[in-house]
Parts: C-alpha cells; sequence; structure tokens
C-alpha cells in the first residue's frame, strides 16, 4: 500500500505470536522483535508470520502428521504461498529448547532467539542439510549472525 503522502510503499507486516500452550515463555513482543530482525536484515518487506509456541506433546503430533516422525522437535516451519507478501507458520517447543540449551550450555532465552530466527529463515526459503554438515551451510552461518546480532538487545 502506497502512502499518499509520500507514494512510497509502506512496510505491511503481520508477525503473531501465540503462547497459549506455554505461557511466559518470551514475551509476544520480544518475538516480534527477533522476526523484525530477521525480515530487516533479509530486506523482506510485506509479511505475515504466525509463532507458536507448543507443548512437547502437541509437537509430536505435529511433527508426526507433517513429517512421519514420532518425537518432538525443537522447531517446525512452513512458509505459505500468499499474494506477493511473505507469510508462514513456524511452532517451537520450549521443552526441547530447554534440553538443547543445557546440552550446549547457552540460555534458554538464547536457544528460543536462535530458534525464532531459525524457522524465520526457513520461511523465507533458506535450507540446510541434514547431520554434522548443517553447521557449515550459509543458512546456519546467516543464523548464528543474526543470534548475535540481536542477542545483546533480546536475549539477556
Amino acid at each position: 500500500m502506497a502512502s499518499a503522502r509520500s507514494g512510497k510503499q509502506r512496510l505491511r507486516r503481520d508477525v503473531r505470536v501465540a503462547n497459549l500452550d506455554e505461557p511466559g515463555v518470551v514475551a509476544p513482543a520480544t518475538v516480534r522483535r527477533w522476526v523484525n530482525a530477521v525480515l530487516d536484515g533479509e530486506g523482506v518487506g510485506a509479511a505475515a508470520l504466525s509463532i507458536t509456541f507448543l507443548t512437547p506433546a502437541k509437537m509430536r503430533g505435529l511433527n508426526f502428521r507433517t513429517r512421519r516422525r514420532n518425537r518432538a522437535t525443537d522447531v517446525l516451519a512452513f512458509p505459505l504461498t500468499h499474494l506477493g507478501v511473505v507469510a508462514g507458520d513456524i511452532y517451537i517447543c520450549p521443552a526441547v529448547a530447554t534440553r538443547s540449551a543445557v546440552e550446549q550450555g547457552v540460555p534458554l532465552r538464547e536457544e528460543l532467539l536462535r530458534l525464532v530466527v531459525h524457522g524465520t529463515l526457513h520461511v523465507l526459503g533458506h535450507d540446510h542439510p541434514e547431520g554434522t554438515a548443517r553447521s557449515d551451510a550459509p543458512m546456519w552461518r546467516a543464523q548464528e549472525r543474526y543470534v548475535r546480532q540481536i542477542s545483546p538487545r533480546s536475549v539477556h
């Protein structure tokens, strides 16, 4: 949509956060800031994304229905087709993130930030190989760059 005064394209973003199953994990405004930082960094204008925090049981069910893997995973992202707008749904399981944070020796908020960034990059079309090669992938390097850029402002 163009502004009547300037004629410039206005940025239209709708980032929705649902903490229904895991209330209080991360404030929705914080998650929106994280997503918008990635969208800005990737040069994305209009976007419609939802980020939902799920219990392990619900994440396991979603993972089974969509990927035929019968386990809870940390993050699932689904790009959606929408006319002229980047769109997608991201699901995060804080319980799995907690285990990963402990294993990696990082604060939980940093791991949740990492998963929000990871899911957002997937929605934007980035991908990575499975296994040990994933940490060498361009997507992984971008993810860690965003975590470093955002974390001083939002994680601690």
